[in-house]
């Protein structure tokens, strides 16, 4: 094709969306534009994995539900996102700010700038990629047309095709059907339901190891879509049952609906099957972490959704307070009686037990995790966790990766 001005076309693209977008030659980003103000690049958490898409047109999903967009060419590759279709829950971005080394200071401002992005659909952002692919490669494709498969999930995707034919060419169509009215379902719907409820991740891991085959009724002509309405009804069900479980309402159902558009963009029945797993132990932990005692009041569970939504800001008991209407003497005093502990050490052990993980799953400094979590100092932060674990933040990374 005749000289492209990519730098032009990114500008005119990223102006139109709305959304930041890159351009590399190679491995070098060459520019970058965007109207959000954002301190340091959203991509910098997700840049190894986003890049290694080498296909005409791809895109990557990630564990937060924003999606960035690529099309290459021989020389040259643009990446456009984040964007999301629904709004971004603010605990996902400062979690996103930390892992991106947004210096603490500068956080605010990269969540006002990740909030200002227009939320868009992915199909819109592969509509762009379509048209970008064609200034680039020259190939008039569709939606339709763009199938995104990795070898391992095309070679398991044959393999169970094969082996469902097999089934079908040895049983008769007398057994198949005595076979397909018999459900299992609703004993292994109740359990799973129950752990959810619960918060008993142990409990469900446990399970898992011997769990039985499901035996479900047919929802669909194929296996794909079967699987995909499957995922649906569970993601209603576990949904309910954590808020059943004390899991704040519009924060339930927003997760619902994000893992259900994921999955609809899924075309690997093992993925599917791996998200609707991760889905379930989602909830059930998210739950987990709002119990406090035994027999949760909604005044505890109330508390618990608050500290939860502001674990990566400073929490006093004055906020809670206000946000429930109460004298803090009153508040605090109620705590104690419900649950047997003081609000303030229960807030500092969730804020321990958030750094825990962070230690675990992520190799951010512990200066950068103590300012997440909005300790007043570093040595704040290694006393407080000292004094709910017994180590200090380096020896319990040590540890726990040893």
């Amino acid at each position: 094709m005749a000289h492209i001005d990519y730098n032009y076309i990114c500008t005119l693209i990223g102006n139109l969306s709305g959304v930041p977008i890159r351009l590399y030659n190679g491995e070098e980003l060459v520019f970058y534009h965007s109207l959000a103000v954002l301190p340091k690049d959203p991509l910098t958490a997700y840049a190894d994995e986003v890049l290694k898409i080498d296909a005409h047109i791809g895109y990557f999903i990630t564990p937060t539900f924003h999606y960035y967009g690529v099309v290459s060419d021989a020389t040259h590759k643009i990446v456009i996102g984040p964007t999301i279709q629904a709004e971004s829950n603010e605990r996902d971005l400062r979690e996103l700010a930390l892992r991106c080394d947004v210096p603490h200071e500068e956080t605010e401002a990269f969540l006002s700038g990740m909030k200002s992005i227009i939320h868009m659909p992915l199909d819109s952002i592969m509509q762009m990629l379509c048209a970008l692919n064609y200034i680039m490669n020259g190939e008039t494709l569709s939606l339709g047309e763009i199938t995104i498969y990795d070898s391992e999930q095309q070679d398991l995707r044959a393999q169970l095709r094969e082996e469902q034919a097999a089934i079908d060419m040895t049983v008769d169509n007398e057994t198949r059907y005595e076979t397909e009215k018999v459900h299992n379902t609703l004993a292994i719907e109740q359990t799973i339901m129950n752990f959810v409820r619960r918060g008993d991740t142990a409990a469900l891991l446990e399970w898992t190891k011997s769990a039985p085959a499901v035996r479900g009724g047919v929802i669909a002509s194929n296996q794909l879509r079967q699987l995909k309405n499957t995922f649906i009804v569970t993601a209603t069900l576990v949904a309910r049952a954590a808020i059943r479980g004390g899991m704040d309402v519009n924060d339930a159902l927003a997760l619902s609906d994000s893992y259900i558009r994921k999955c609809e963009l899924m075309n690997s029945e093992a993925r599917i099957t791996n998200l609707q797993f991760r889905m379930v132990m989602d909830y059930t932990e998210r739950v987990e972490k709002l119990h406090v005692g035994k027999n949760d009041s909604k005044f505890v569970l109330d508390i618990a959704n608050f500290v939860q939504h502001n674990i990566a800001k400073p929490i006093t008991t004055e906020d809670i307070a206000a946000a429930m209407y109460m004298s803090r003497s009153r508040l605090s005093t109620r705590f104690k009686e419900e649950t047997g502990e003081n609000l303030s050490d229960y807030i500092m052990r969730e804020k321990i037990e958030e750094a825990k993980h962070l230690l675990t799953y992520t190799d951010k400094p512990i200066s950068a995790i103590s300012a997440y979590l909005c300790f007043s100092s570093q040595s704040h932060f290694t006393r407080q966790f000292k004094h709910f674990t017994g180590r200090t933040p380096g020896d319990y990374r040590d540890r726990i990766r040893t």
